[in-house]
């Protein structure tokens, strides 16, 4: 499945379960040359009448607790396989209950985040050319947010694998994500851990990147991005202080093929 450009391999957990996928074999399926090819690996299995319980992997085999694309991409299956009826229901992740809308066709998919921390300016990071603040926060899972001049002239992967395991962010790091403002919308650049470089779209990144430019009186909510991948997300919520509840992001969960894995 691709989130604007996110891709993830979903697996229906009435047919298999986490415990049989270690991480050297989602390593495998996320392998771009031998295997399928994802940035990272979902298992879907219902858990009632109106909720789905969501596992994540990144592509690296390490666990991740959320993926705002790759919930986005599995509230659209979780309708498709029927696990659930459409429009609004659960994903119970690591990171929270994910309040999910999604209809019976289309590719578009909302997500209700559970409330988060605005991110705050970083100050152990000092910006670089181009570079206009530094801020940081968790969205499920941790973000640094770039305010840059011009998307196009940051090294992405240099810069962000730099970024990426800072210091000041702990062993394990964060996503990072260079933004910039459009002629009509915003623009966004990830360079995301547990990938270990560039993708095409991060979801929670995006609202990361959302909340910390509207504190900033940048941009008023909801905000529009265009990330690499084409397809826009939409962020919409209501900040309070330094709290930011009622989130919402929109964007694509689209099938692009279905397959099977020899385990062999």
């Amino acid at each position: 499945m691709s989130g604007s450009g996110n891709d993830f391999v979903v697996l229906d957990g009435r047919v298999t379960d986490p415990g049989r996928w270690p991480a050297a074999q989602i390593r495998a399926v996320c392998d771009r040359r031998t295997g399928v090819g994802a940035d990272g690996l979902v298992i879907l299995t219902p858990a009632t009448a109106d909720s789905v319980r969501m596992v994540y992997w990144n592509a690296d085999g390490s666990h991740g607790a959320l993926c705002g694309n790759a919930a986005l991409c599995s509230g659209r299956l979780a309708v498709m396989l029927e696990l659930v009826a459409p429009g609004e229901f659960c994903l119970l992740t690591d990171a929270g209950v994910v309040r999910v809308r999604a209809p019976d066709t289309g590719d578009q998919v909302e997500i209700n985040l559970p409330d988060v921390a605005i991110p705050s300016q970083q100050t152990s990071i000092t910006p670089g050319p181009g570079e206009q603040w530094v801020s940081f926060g968790t969205v499920g899972v941790p973000h640094l947010v770039i305010r840059v001049d011009d998307l196009e002239a940051i090294d992405v992967t240099g810069r962000g694998r730099w970024l990426r395991s800072h210091e000041s962010l702990g062993a394990d790091g964060a996503n990072v994500n260079f933004v910039a403002a459009g002629r009509d919308l915003w623009l966004i650049r990830t360079y995301e851990r547990g990938v270990e470089g560039e993708t095409l779209a991060c979801g929670t990144g995006t609202v990361a990147a959302a909340l910390a430019i509207a504190s900033r009186a940048e941009a008023q909510l909801p905000v529009r991005f265009r990330s690499r991948g084409g397809p826009e997300l939409t962020v919409q919520a209501e900040l309070d202080g330094s709290r930011a509840s009622d989130v919402w992001l929109g964007g694509q969960g689209r099938l692009v093929f279905r397959g099977v894995w020899e385990d062999i």
